[in-house]
């Protein structure tokens, strides 16, 4: 199967370099599965052992498998992603009305994201948001930690997107903690190991526009996100029909996570990674979007509370520790968010 984007090769004396810049084989669900897990949810008997298996395969091997089977109502899906469309659309103006600060809430400009290791800015445009909602103990430490914040909601100027992204944001909350009962249980853990790590998690949201690659970037190697690993623990990722996700597997070949209708794609983070002694895997991946079409992501970052303690020894894991030392949920995310995000002053 050839690659539907060749034909927009640059022309001109880049192209050979051009093309390890982009290149990814495409592959079928033997390089990145497809996990039905309805019967998980539904909460059939036995779902739950042989969904456990088929993650723990997959999270081992390359980190990356797709859902169906979620469960979250077309409805909701479809008002969301037209709302995120619709905000994208808006002047870059109204947009900047609520810039993106130290807490993770708002609008991100191209530009601000730069992530470890890459040559130049991604092309990326962001929104991101998080709970509406905190215990209460966590809201009484809103001033010490800035991940523990109120949202930054345009409501002025685009009512809708609060209004119509929260219902998705929620339904797919109860995905993360049907999956992460089978990663618990395929770990040899109880099925309610993450429960208590969850009782008011830190799901960080983001709206994501990737425009169309141009040669210029490609000479460049600018990519619409490069190579990186996400941050949390599980990531659940609602793509558009455009592509552009590309995996590198265990043999360091780029494969290309071919948008498939229905699905959810899911990953699993670095905190999970260290949580687990590296037995699952958070694998590189990257964007590029040359389906000479904008392109969009709906993403959940499904991690636990930030006061949770992420210590590998909870998991089964006591050696680890000399590895990775305990840490919590929000030490790490802000350690990675100073070294990818220009707004904390500290990318180089």
């Amino acid at each position: 199967m050839t690659d539907p984007t060749s034909s927009r090769l640059p022309a001109d004396a880049d192209a050979a370099s051009s093309a390890s810049y982009y290149a990814a084989r495409v592959v079928d669900t033997a390089d990145i599965p497809v996990i039905d897990i309805g019967d998980l949810i539904d909460g059939t008997p036995g779902a739950l052992d042989a969904v456990a298996a088929q993650v723990m395969e997959a999270s081992r091997r390359i980190g990356f498998f797709y859902i169906r089977g979620h469960r979250i109502p077309t409805e909701i899906t479809a008002r969301a992603t037209a709302a995120m469309r619709d905000y994208f659309a808006l002047p870059g103006p109204v947009k900047a009305k609520h810039p993106v600060n130290t807490s993770q809430r708002g609008w991100m400009a191209t530009g601000v994201a730069r992530l470890e290791g890459s040559k130049t800015h991604d092309l990326k445009e962001i929104f991101f948001w998080g709970p509406e909602r905190w215990a209460e103990r966590l809201a009484a430490r809103k001033q010490a930690d800035s991940l523990i914040a109120d949202n930054v909601w345009p409501d002025e100027d685009f009512a809708r997107l609060r209004q119509d992204l929260l219902p998705y944001y929620d339904a797919t909350q109860a995905v993360g903690r049907a999956l992460l009962s089978a990663i618990a249980a395929g770990l040899g853990q109880d099925p309610a190991f993450f429960e208590h790590r969850y009782t008011s998690p830190m799901a960080r949201g983001q709206l994501v526009y990737y425009p169309v690659s141009t040669a210029d970037d490609e000479r460049e190697e600018r990519f619409g996100s490069a190579p990186h690993t996400d941050f949390g623990v599980l990531t659940l990722l609602l793509q558009d029909t455009n592509g552009g996700l590309q995996v590198r597997n265990r043999a360091g070949e780029w494969i290309a996570a071919q948008p498939i209708e229905g699905t959810l794609v899911c990953n699993i983070g670095d905190l999970l990674n260290r949580w687990s002694n590296e037995t699952l895997s958070s694998n590189l991946h990257r964007v590029i979007n040359r389906s000479g079409k904008e392109r969009h992501s709906l993403v959940v970052f499904f991690d636990p509370d930030p006061d949770a303690i992420i210590d590998p020894a909870d998991l089964g894991f006591p050696g680890g520790r000399e590895k990775y030392p305990p840490v919590t949920t929000s030490e790490y995310i802000h350690g990675k968010n100073r070294k990818n995000f220009t707004q904390y002053g500290a990318v180089k």
